[in-house]
Formats: C-alpha cells, structure tokens, sequence
C-alpha cells in the first residue's frame, strides 16, 4: 500500500501513522462495522469521484442495517471524502469510509460505544492485476458458500461479512486461481469474491438477484444503465451452474475491480478463452464514463475541487 499524508478520523485530519484505534474496539472484537470502496480518477475537467452521493447513501444505508447511527451528516461526510482526496494531492485514488465502534462496554450488545468513522485515500493500482482487462481472469468455483441473507445482512457492507470473502479468495488463489465464484442458497450463483457477476448467453445479459446474497453493487447498477442504453437485454434471475458453464461471456464488475470479463470456470473455457464482445463494449464504455471521457459522464462524477 502506498501510504498518503493524512486520513479523517473522527472530524479532522490527523496523519496516517496516528490514525489508530484501541484494541479494545468493539468492532475489532466482534465484526461490526460498514464502509465503501470509492473511487478518484484524474479527468479532463479534474479529479473527480464516480457516483460519490451514491455510496455515501449507501454508506449510510448499511449502517443502519447494523443499528450504526453516524455522528455526522453526509454533508460532512461526502466534504471528508472529496477533502481526503485534495489535502493527500491525490490525482487518482481508492478511497475507503470506514464506520466502526470504537472502545466502550465489552460484549456482543454495543451499548455504551461510541460510532467512529475513518476516510482513508490512498493511490492504488490495478485490482485483479494491471492484464486482467485485456486477458480477462481464471476463476474456480468456491467451496465456501455466500453467507445467506436468512443469516445474515449481505446486500449492506458489513465488515464482518467479508470474512467469507477471505476465505473464497485464499482458496482460490492457493490453488493457482485469481478469484472464485460463490454459490447462494439454492445453489445458484450469487456473486464473486468481492464482484459482482454478469453472464451472456445469446446476447442476453444476467446476473444475479440480491436476493442470492449478491451485493447491490453500484458497479453493477451502472453496468446495467449502460447495458440497457447500448439496447442489450438485461435480466436479474437465477444463474445455475450448468448456465455458467455453457455461458457465451462472462464478467465481473465492482468499484476496485471495474469490469473484467472471466475467461474460465473450473479450467473449463468460457467462449472463446478470451473477454468476449459484449464484455468489451460495456468495459470500453464504463471506462469513458468514469474517465471524464462520455457524454454522460458529468452525470456520474463529482468534482474534488
């Protein structure tokens, strides 16, 4: 990780080595907390964050899925996140709001703890490598199911969450794959690691309903505005096992990892081995937009400055 300067902590700027937290913080203890992957590109008309009202409202969405009330209101909050940007001298960036208790009365209830919240930017690369959107990704089937919506909350991002996460992508990785699939009550698909998952079949575009466990991606979302603007049909149904195999195209879409078309499954080709046309066309327009580069785009970003 390359360091910046200064984080948010709390309602001011402190630097990044002081950013710290007691180790009796409940949430380190116990898994409760929220946050956002954001993320800053430098565009034509500036640095500017794609669909920044969208994840503070999402942001404040999941914490109170988690019975979290945010001490600061997102006025405050979305200023943090475009000042975490400028004061670093950030012309790219991923940026991460973090809400979280802080130190208080021990024990799963969290009563007598206090919300904190963190806005941490920083430069980072390429989420799947710098080939992955030329190449496309090699991914497995992951033995570790999505962690059901009857159990837990997994449309909001908890933190806790993504230790079901950790262990697809530890698995995957162990065993010569760069990501995986997982599988949702019913054993239909619900989403990747840490992705979202799209799959073509006859020029028809499906993925998943959150109600799998599938995240409410905002990639997602926009993937979908863009599909349906470029006149493809989309569907949010059921994905099978049988259908991700024998699917023409697929690809993943998040924050971090952007759009990346998933070339096999299990060692078994999906289409041609390699990001199919579909895949392309909605990559090649997802980056325009979030690069400043589209008609659209003034729709999407926010300005830091």
């Amino acid at each position: 990780m390359e360091k910046s300067k200064f984080i948010w902590m709390n309602g001011e700027f402190v630097n990044w080595e002081d950013a710290t937290v007691s180790v009796m913080s409940h949430t380190l203890h116990y898994g409760t907390g929220v946050f956002e992957g954001i993320r800053a590109r430098e565009c034509p008309k500036g640095t500017s964050i794609f669909r920044l009202n969208d994840h503070v409202d999402r942001l404040y969405n999941s914490a109170k899925a988690y019975n979290m009330d945010i001490p600061y209101d997102k006025e405050v909050i979305t200023q943090a996140i475009k000042d975490s940007v400028h004061l670093n001298n950030l012309t790219s960036a991923y940026i991460r709001p973090l809400v979280f208790f802080g130190e208080g009365e021990m024990g799963i209830l969290p009563s007598n703890v206090p919300v904190c919240v963190s806005i941490s930017a920083w430069s980072w690369g390429a989420y799947l490598g710098d080939k992955a959107g030329e190449n496309g990704v090699k991914v497995c089937i992951s033995k570790w199911k999505r962690i059901s919506p009857e159990s837990f909350i997994p449309t909001a991002k908890g933190v806790g969450g993504y230790m079901n996460s950790t262990l697809a992508k530890i698995d995957a990785v162990n065993n010569g794959y760069d990501d995986a699939i997982m599988f949702g009550d019913g054993d239909v698909v619900a989403e990747g690691s840490g992705q979202n998952l799209f799959l073509i079949k006859d020029n028809i575009i499906t993925t998943p309903p959150i109600e799998t466990g599938a995240l409410g991606g905002i990639t997602r979302k926009t993937v979908i505005e863009i599909a349906n603007n470029l006149n493809f049909e989309v569907t949010e149904q059921n994905i099978s096992k049988e259908d991700l195999l024998n699917a023409d195209e697929l690809f993943f879409t998040g924050t971090a990892t952007e759009v990346i078309g998933v070339v096999s499954v299990d060692n078994s080709k999906i289409g041609n081995g390699s990001p199919g046309d579909v895949t392309n066309a909605i990559r090649k327009k997802y980056l325009e937009i979030v690069n400043g580069n589209d008609a659209n785009s003034d729709n999407y970003l926010t300005l830091v400055k």
